[in-house]
């Protein structure tokens, strides 16, 4: 073989070992979870350009330098902020933990930084809905610091899941006695909320949209969480009024979007709700667009794209539990309200009630599918547990009337139903539509 081939040949060899042997420490020294690049709406905005720059120069200090903690918690902070905002959550909740992880098991962090990486382990545990979990973790948190705001927020979330409302109320008061915030007022506004005190909720909600800074997503997010409570006790105006602000200060927010097309689906405006549906949807993949995009499909007798948008729907919840996301509550509701499968919704239902049977929400599922079956006394026994903390919920008066009525005590019932027509008239649920046709018929009997 001549000179110049053998060093042609020795040439590439040496080439190829170099490619391999750099890719392969690139992917050893170089874990770290990469940024997801944005679409549609959101990706032209500022924010996005300012949270794009932040997060590359995260990574660029732990390319230098593994071990940089600091540093390994704030990207993994913003990457459960980006999981907020892009709603890519089966990515950005692994991603975050597993930074999380590194930094708690790392030997150099401070007590600042393991109290503050032990906190957003507890968040990301609530995201995924192991609410068992994130209290034990938040329990951790105030072992290492009790002085923090944060830590009784997460404990005051966990507890209100796993139905120890007494004990959220507790944690709540603690959060809003050392940082009276945002936070700290959304959920006071929740836990007033389901303890039947609308107007106090309401109060707390608005004054946690004018803690924060406008613009910004949180703020966004209380802004319509407070459109949400005034759309509930009937007050659709106000509820439009909160979306719509919500929308000038940060335009295309989804859920600002989606409860427009709650409005408009409530006036019967079906094809309006349907395109500020689809908007939202193409802002960020949130399963509850899906579902009411299934719904207003069927509504609508668009078919095909009602069975498009109910396979998405369940695609995503599977992406979702694929990523240690807990959905059983969510595809319970799904087979009850879309398909009005009773048996998989029992099926799953009861799976999220064998891990937290006192949660309210959870008890007033597990009625509704009794009172479809036609077990009025089951369905009296769950909702016995659903309204322990006197929510004042015209979904939940509106199923009580009908169990009541169905069981024989049809004063009771009907005094029910108009209680929860009069705090609002626009429900459109399955249960809501047989309240009122069952009222009406029951009124011009008298």
């Amino acid at each position: 073989m001549k000179r110049e081939n053998i060093y042609a040949i020795t040439f590439i060899l040496l080439l190829l070992a170099a490619v391999t042997a750099f890719f392969y420490n690139r992917v050893k020294e170089d874990p770290l979870p990469p940024l997801l690049e944005r679409s549609g709406p959101i990706s032209t905005t500022s924010e996005w350009v300012n949270t794009k720059a932040a997060i590359e120069g995260l990574q660029y200090k732990l390319r230098r330098n593994s071990n940089d903690n600091q540093s390994k918690l704030l990207l993994a902070l913003a990457y459960m902020q980006e999981a907020r905002v892009t709603g890519e959550h089966p990515y950005y909740y692994p991603a975050a933990l597993q930074l999380v992880e590194e930094v708690l098991s790392g030997r150099n962090a401070g007590e600042a930084v393991l109290f503050e990486a032990t906190v957003a382990k507890a968040v990301i545990q609530l995201s995924l809905h192991q609410f068992e979990e994130a209290r034990e973790t938040g329990q951790n948190a105030l072992q290492i610091n009790d002085k923090r705001a944060a830590v009784y927020g997460v404990l005051c979330d966990a507890n209100v899941e796993l139905g120890n409302y007494e004990e959220a109320i507790g944690m709540a008061d603690k959060m809003v006695s050392l940082r009276p915030d945002l936070q700290s007022y959304s959920r006071v506004s929740y836990l007033r909320e389901i303890h039947g005190d609308m107007p106090g909720a309401i109060e707390a909600m608005r004054m946690a949209a004018n803690a924060g800074y406008p613009g910004l997503e949180q703020t966004a997010w209380a802004r319509v969480t407070l459109g949400n409570l005034y759309e509930q006790t009937g007050d659709l105006a106000q509820a439009e009024a909160q979306y719509r602000r919500t929308l000038q200060e940060y335009p295309e927010y989804a859920f600002a979007l989606g409860g427009l097309g709650r409005l408009e689906a409530k006036n019967k405006n079906y094809l309006e709700a349907i395109q500020l549906f689809e908007r939202a949807a193409r802002v960020i993949p949130e399963f509850t667009f899906h579902k009411e995009l299934a719904g207003l499909y069927k509504l609508t007798e668009q078919h095909g794209k009602a069975k498009n948008s109910r396979k998405e729907l369940l695609d995503g919840l599977q992406e979702d539990q694929e990523a240690g996301h807990i959905v059983d509550l969510e595809l319970a509701n799904i087979y009850l309200d879309l398909d009005g499968d009773l048996d998989k919704a029992m099926k799953y239902a009861s799976k999220e009630y064998e891990r937290r049977p006192d949660n309210i929400d959870v008890c007033k599922t597990l009625a509704t599918i009794y009172y479809k079956k036609q077990d009025y006394r089951q369905a009296a026994a769950y909702l016995k547990k659903a309204s322990r903390t006197n929510r004042q919920s015209a979904s939940l008066l509106c199923l009580e009337g009908l169990v009541r009525y169905k069981q024989g005590d049809q004063v009771a019932g009907r005094s029910l139903l108009m209680k929860s027509f009069s705090m609002d008239p626009f429900q459109t649920s399955a249960t809501g539509e047989e309240g009122q046709r069952l009222l009406r018929a029951s009124l011009s009997s008298l």
